[in-house]
């Protein structure tokens, strides 16, 4: 999905997409101003069309997609911060009439003496400074920040033109003591933190058009390149590298959208934007161009090919971005103070449900349980990581059965078991949970069963395990993998033999979740094996009580278990635990519904910033405090990444667009960032990582659990490059 979310973002994209294609033939910069896409974001009365940031990220999108070349990212940068500091200048409409701009931030020092300012020092290398007719300059004063604008040829005298790794645009240093007195006009003082987000946007929408181009690019080159007499994509290999490369195009679109969205937000807000979207946009377009150059092979590294002026680009985005660690640091220490918002309703949105969910929270809450508590304490289960890394679940009680009664512990289900809540209903009800400090509980497992009994099951099975469930009076397991049949779960061996009022099964399950505690399971079984391997398999429900069954603990490398060996040997099943028509169960296995639970958090299981934070508050680390910083810097910036795609998705729901590849982009990063996280941290604590005090080492032990879980990541890079990208499968 492009940073464009609605419609008419979408057709600015296309418009500005087939203005880029013509810049091949002929020089566009007369028909970007004719277009108005030089003051598309300046007021109204300076010749602008009074759009936005978000407006510019989706150009900059478009443009870097067309590798467009010339000063249309510069200028557009200088304006958007004069307008920013002067609303009212005179130079914004030469800016928006075509002429171009430069934005100098750092390296230069004011002083002021005999009635005018002099410029002393050397500015890093600027975007578009040869040549600019405007330059605003950021200049460090006595007070503190001050601001410039300098023009024409005072600004020429300044300027030292150097040879750019970009190809496409120009570039230099500003030379301050080149510069005549009096030649730079002040503008304003102080710092501007739109200014800082517009810069990191701009560079981040850059980089998502780059790494969408990349991604196009490779995808079409390994459908079309034969080797060994078929399509070079058929290759696994293959398929994970492109995989690869779109999940971190997605994340890079989207932070880039977080950062354009935050424009009316505080300046706190602002720059945790910022720095999320460069940490996860700006830096990792390099890596995906170089990931396209050895998906091409030779002719990706040979001049004639594009790829090397699309990588020569990202190289100049990440260098003028700054420092990953340095930036990554910076975000550390803002993000021990300060959290992202990611909230996108009205407060005000439907007021007559947040009166009736809040009253029943209300009652949950008289019952005695704390204000500041996690799902786990609603439930009945200790606050710690050991039990959300575990099995948080409903419990009976008096807070379920009120939570219950009111259709919220699964508020998507249709009544009477839930409300039927929609996206924004949903989100509603989670608002006024986190305005108390709770977490919804879950029903873990019963997640994936009752949605299945609620779309294939019978009204009678309905009856008998959905509202139980949710009351927290029968817990579920999933009886699904094999010892055989891991990821390749259309392999399973587990016999369903049919006979007199029911089902005889017989086999073995593995790394069944909570099978030691629930008291049903729903299980796969080969109900007819002359069938072809994804028919004949059928959907049963199994009470773990039957004679027959026997349930062996797998203790992990954490040293407790949440994993299990079920042994299934001669169980009966009665025909009412039959889901749905014998033969039909990969159907109901493979069904994914609609109503599915509204995700909105980002929070990191393993390895999550939280942790991080804590250590580094408690000075319990090895770690200098910038290494410590830039360490919980990156791990907000996954977070928060997460966070986004979440959004974006809710979003794209409200405004009735199908959902692309976001679920599948989503399961593949959020493994990626636990497992990045997890040694982060332990890079973090040093010594403290051989002790199992903290519970940091058994943190990262407990990784597998999600790298395996729903699917291993190879696997889910399977799904993303064959059902997403359209990559052949092997021997096709």
């Amino acid at each position: 999905m492009p940073i464009a979310l609605t419609a008419d973002h979408r057709d600015l994209a296309d418009v500005v997409a087939q203005l880029v294609a013509r810049s091949a033939d002929r020089e566009v910069w007369p028909e970007l101003v004719a277009a108005g896409l030089l003051g598309v974001h300046l007021p109204e009365e300076s010749g602008g069309a009074g759009a936005g940031l978000m407006e510019l990220a989706v150009i900059a999108e478009s443009t870097a997609a067309g590798l467009l070349p010339g000063r249309w990212l510069p200028s557009v940068l200088a304006s958007y911060a004069l307008a920013r500091l002067a609303p009212q200048h005179p130079a914004l409409a030469e800016l928006a009439d075509g002429g171009s701009g430069a934005l100098v931030l750092g390296g230069l020092v004011a002083e002021a003496g005999d009635g005018t300012v002099r410029l002393s020092g050397v500015s890093a290398p600027v975007l578009g400074l040869p040549g600019a007719d405007h330059a605003l300059v950021r200049a460090e004063g006595a007070e503190g920040a001050e601001w410039f604008l300098i023009s024409g040829g005072a600004l020429a005298a300044g300027v030292r033109e150097e040879d750019g790794i970009d190809l496409t645009r120009p570039i230099g240093r500003l030379d301050g003591g080149a510069l005549a007195p009096g030649s730079a006009q002040r503008v304003a003082a102080g710092e501007c933190a739109e200014i800082e987000l517009a810069v990191a946007a701009l560079f981040a929408a850059e980089a998502a058009g780059l790494c969408g181009w990349a991604v196009r690019t490779g995808v079409e080159y390994a459908k079309t390149r034969v080797q060994f007499d078929r399509p070079i994509g058929s290759f696994q290999a293959i398929q994970h590298k492109a995989a690869l490369m779109l999940v971190r195009s997605e994340v890079a679109a989207t932070a880039a959208w977080d950062a354009a969205r935050a424009e009316q937000q505080s300046p706190a807000q602002q720059r945790l934007a910022a720095a999320q979207a460069t940490l996860n946009a700006t830096h990792p377009a390099v890596e995906v161009a170089l990931e396209l150059v050895t998906l091409l092979g030779g002719i990706g590294f040979t001049w004639e090919h594009d790829a090397h002026r699309y990588w020569r680009r990202a190289l100049s985005l990440s260098a003028l971005a700054g420092t990953e660690a340095e930036t990554a640091a910076w975000l550390g220490a803002l993000a021990l103070t300060e959290q992202r918002d990611f909230s996108f309703l009205d407060p005000e949105a439907l007021p007559e449900l947040r009166a009736e969910v809040g009253a029943v929270l209300d009652r949950v809450q008289a019952l005695g349980i704390p204000a500041t508590t996690s799902a786990s304490r609603v439930t009945g289960e200790p606050d710690n990581d050991e039990a959300e890394a575990s099995w948080q679940r409903v419990r009976p009680g008096a807070a379920t059965d009120l939570l219950a009664d009111a259709g919220l512990i699964a508020p998507h289900y249709p009544e009477p078991y839930g409300r039927g809540a929609g996206v924004q209903e949903q989100a509603v009800i989670a608002d006024e949970f986190a305005k108390r400090g709770l977490r919804q509980p879950s029903t873990v497992i019963g997640e994936w069963a009752l949605p299945t009994l609620l779309e294939h099951g019978t009204t009678e099975q309905q009856k008998r395990f959905v509202t139980p469930t949710l009351r927290g009076e029968i817990f579920w397991c999933q009886l699904f993998s094999e010892p055989g049949a891991g990821s390749d779960l259309a392999s399973l061996r587990t016999k369903a033999t049919k006979v007199e009022g029911g089902w005889r099964l017989q086999g073995q399950k593995v790394w069944t979740s909570g099978a030691h505690e629930a008291q049903w399971g729903i299980c796969l079984a080969r109900s007819d094996a002359s069938a072809a391997k994804h028919r004949g398999i059928s959907y049963f429900l199994v009470d773990l009580a039957s004679p027959g069954v026997e349930v062996r603990p797998l203790k992990q490398a954490t040293g407790r278990h949440e994993f299990n060996e079920v042994f299934l040997d001669d169980v009966f099943v009665p025909d009412e635990c039959l889901v749905g028509e014998a033969g039909h169960g990969w159907r109901l296995a493979a069904t994914t519904l609609a109503n599915e639970r509204l995700q909105m958090g980002g929070r990191l299981t393993h390895g999550g910033a939280h942790r991080l934070r804590a250590v580094i508050e408690s000075s319990d680390h090895a770690a200098s405090t910038d290494v410590a910083l830039a360490a919980l810097g990156r791990c907000t910036a996954r977070e928060n990444a997460l966070s986004a795609l979440n959004l974006r998705a809710i979003l794209a729901r409200l405004g009735g667009m199908e959902i692309g590849a976001e679920i599948s982009v989503a399961k593949v990063f959020n493994a990626s960032a636990q497992r990045a996280g997890t040694f982060d941290l332990l890079a973090v604590i040093g010594p403290a990582g051989a002790l199992t005090a903290g519970g940091h080492a058994i943190d990262h032990l407990g990784l597998p659990a999600v790298l395996f879980g729903g699917g291993t990541t190879e696997i889910q890079l399977n799904v993303i490059a064959q059902r997403v990208l359209g990559l052949p499968r092997e021997g096709r």
